[in-house]
């Protein structure tokens, strides 16, 4: 997965609606709703500003085995977790 500043191929608007409803309310669980953290670290631009685009989107697609960080990628494309990283990174939308 390459990381892209500003990507060329952005999910349809409607499934960009649903990307953000999946991360406000399914990542919200754990990373808190307003993505402040919670039991999961903060998904806010200052928290993610030392890692790489790459292995967050990796991260979301393949999630971490052994902790409590799923892999969602049975609910979205490698190029849909790449969209995500790029808006958690800047400022995400409501």
């Amino acid at each position: 997965m390459a990381a892209t500043a500003a990507w060329a191929n952005e999910p349809a608007a409607d499934r960009q609606k649903e990307l953000v409803h999946l991360v406000r309310q399914d990542c919200g669980s754990c990373h808190g709703m307003t993505l402040q953290g919670g039991l999961g670290p903060p998904l806010l631009p200052a928290a993610l500003r030392d890692k790489s685009a790459e292995g967050l989107a990796a991260t979301i697609y393949y999630g971490r085995p052994g902790t409590p960080m799923p892999p969602w990628k049975r609910f979205m494309s490698e190029a849909e977790a790449q969209w995500i990283v790029d808006k958690l990174m800047s400022e995400f939308p409501q």
